[in-house]
């Protein structure tokens, strides 16, 4: 296809042998432009690309503006259920209005129930069986009971030794004529009756449940 273009400058030069004229072949070749004797050629295939320069890579630019938040998720699954907390002392409210002597509150239910019923009752609250170690205090043991109540003073250990259940022996007491007698070889607990002396009781026997806590 390129020898169309050319085909007048052979002509010419073939014409100019016998021509008088003094323009050579070569002179008629010289007057073809590159542009207006050949075509463009194409585009050759794109080359790989080269290895990164050896310079210092520049300084990272401060960071962009904080977006928009994004959507609220849907809620999560419900994790396992806590272990039961320990009850607190708020647990009192349970029981009638006590009063407080000193540094102690005493309160009651007037739930009757045997002594280690008391006593399971009032650890479960985190106190203790009312003690009376003052006449202070077991004249607010008597007005809170108003009846027979256990107190936290028993024999069991050692028979006719009594103490208190939290431990150490007696430094107050407020017995009853007579008393303490153990009966019939069994009273080894504790009760204050209505005008506030003791009398020694079976353990069995259910009274009045009395605890004291910390004021």
């Amino acid at each position: 296809m390129l020898l169309l273009p050319l085909l007048p400058v052979l002509l010419l030069c073939v014409s100019g042998i016998s021509s008088s004229k003094s323009q050579t072949c070569e002179d008629a070749l010289k007057t073809c432009s590159v542009v207006a004797c050949g075509r463009d050629g194409r585009d050759g295939p794109k080359g790989e690309k080269g290895e990164p320069g050896q310079g210092l890579r520049g300084l990272q630019g401060p960071p962009g503006k904080l977006g928009p938040p994004g959507n609220v998720g849907a809620p999560g699954s419900s994790g396992p259920k806590g272990q039961k907390g320990d009850p607190g002392n708020n647990a009192v409210h349970a029981f009638s209005m006590g009063k407080k002597s000193g540094k102690k509150f005493f309160v009651t239910n007037y739930e009757t129930m045997p002594f280690s019923k008391v006593k399971a009752l009032c650890a479960g609250l985190r106190g203790t069986v009312a003690i009376p170690r003052n006449a202070e205090e077991n004249e607010a043991i008597r007005e809170v009971a108003k009846g027979n109540a256990f107190i936290g003073i028993t024999d069991e250990v050692t028979e006719g030794q009594f103490m208190y259940v939290t431990g150490g022996r007696l430094t107050y007491s407020n017995w009853k004529k007579n008393e303490p007698n153990d009966h019939g070889s069994g009273e080894d607990c504790v009760i204050i009756v209505d005008n506030g002396v003791w009398n020694d009781i079976s353990c069995q026997s259910s009274f009045i449940a009395v605890c004291e806590f910390p004021a």
